[in-house]
């Protein structure tokens, strides 16, 4: 099944006639062995999809978005941008001990979820897979919230990140200028914090330096 969020008409018909074909080659840089739980007919009808929109398969239905607006973008990578010190490490004076990935394609069992920003402890990913389909679960994840998508990333992309075990669930909304922090204990998510506007704040898992939250959202 699909479902498609503020689709015009012309791209629901192609994306729908795809689904019925299925006769599209795979991607070259998958990950789609014989023994992968992902139903391959969607998943091929995923790898198709036009650029400007984001597929995504939940609990085996395919679900298409469009590209989020500039400035969802824009928070998303100043957000990048402020944390790259865990990424660089002691020789950028900076904590380090992370791998992080814009819009990476997570395969968690038989989904495929493409959160705006994803990490891992560099002991769980000392070195970065040559696949398109990442299957080890990040550390910690960060969806921008968007009019089109915000009721999916709060439902059943949280409650997959939980069942998939990610430790750290940022959500982080342009419009209202905050961000939710949450905790997994016992397989469920736990609020830790809510910020909003131009504060300082230390956010988990990524306490071990200051971030102004305001400085995602400035013009």
């Amino acid at each position: 099944m699909i479902h498609a969020e503020r689709m015009n008409e012309d791209i629901q018909h192609e994306v729908r006639g795809r689904v019925a074909r299925v006769v599209v080659e795979s991607h070259p840089g998958g990950d789609m062995s014989d023994e992968s739980p992902i139903d391959r007919s969607l998943y091929r009808v995923l790898e198709e999809l036009p650029e400007h929109v984001v597929g995504e398969i939940i609990d085996g239905e395919l679900h298409v978005s469009p590209r989020p607006l500039p400035p969802h973008g824009r928070a998303a990578i100043r957000l990048a941008i402020v944390l790259s010190p865990f990424e660089q490490g002691l020789r950028r004076r900076g904590p380090g001990g992370w791998v992080f990935l814009p819009e990476p394609e997570l395969h968690l069992g038989p989904n495929v979820l493409v959160p705006d920003l994803a990490a891992w402890r560099h002991e769980r990913m000392p070195e970065l897979p040559q696949v398109v389909g990442m299957t080890t679960a990040p550390d910690w994840v960060c969806e921008v919230l968007s009019p089109s998508t915000a009721s999916r990333d709060r439902g059943a992309k949280m409650n997959l990140y939980a069942r998939a075990g990610v430790k750290h669930l940022w959500l982080l909304d342009p419009r209202q200028q905050q961000l939710e922090v949450y905790g997994l204990e016992a397989g469920r998510w736990t609020p830790c914090a809510t910020h909003t506007g131009a504060v300082n704040i230390r956010a988990e898992p990524f306490i071990a330096q200051n971030m102004n939250l305001g400085s995602l959202f400035e013009r």
